[in-house]
């Protein structure tokens, strides 16, 4: 099953460092029942894009906890083995959290498939949408439009290769 682990790119640094994602259970997005009922299409790439959208949603509340972190949306794609991935049925039809599934277990940076980030001229609208993030969630319109003009940013596909030059390691 493919999950999309939300991440800061911070929290990348420290998996490529450990080797390790985190161990469960560790929040993730993917195709779940509630997910394919609340987006209503078969087509198993537009559920995963917006699972993947989900995890971007959920890395952009990261950013807005932790105001350090350079303002990019950082998602990994790992495939895991079934049933090590569960939906809460008792949050299944919440909108918060679609698509949220737990992992359980480790999950090792060595089975992800790819790292999807922001590109660098996302920055100022990621930055100000992690701002506007609460005040959009207690309804603010205004707020909302500046959280969506973050998600106008598509997210960059990055091999796992590439990770030790997304977090500098490379240099």
């Amino acid at each position: 099953m493919r999950v999309y682990v939300p991440l800061t790119l911070p929290g990348l640094a420290e998996a490529h460092k450990t080797g390790e994602l985190g161990s469960g259970p560790l929040v993730a997005y993917a195709v779940t029942p509630a997910l394919r009922e609340w987006y209503l299409s078969d087509d198993i790439e537009e559920l995963e894009y917006a699972a993947l959208g989900r995890a971007a949603l959920a890395s952009l509340r990261m950013l807005a906890a932790h105001p350090g972190a350079p303002r990019r949306r950082v998602v990994v794609a790992v495939d895991v083995p079934d049933g090590a991935a569960a939906a809460d049925p008792d949050r299944g039809l919440d909108p918060a959290a679609l698509g949220e599934v737990r992992v359980a277990g480790v999950v090792r940076l060595a089975e992800a498939a790819a790292v999807h980030m922001d590109a660098g001229d996302a920055e100022a609208d990621v930055a100000a949408a992690a701002q506007a993030l609460a005040a959009a969630d207690g309804g603010d319109d205004d707020a909302q439009f500046v959280v969506d003009g973050a998600e106008d940013h598509e997210l960059l596909w990055f091999a796992t290769q590439e990770i030790p030059n997304l977090v500098g390691a490379g240099d």
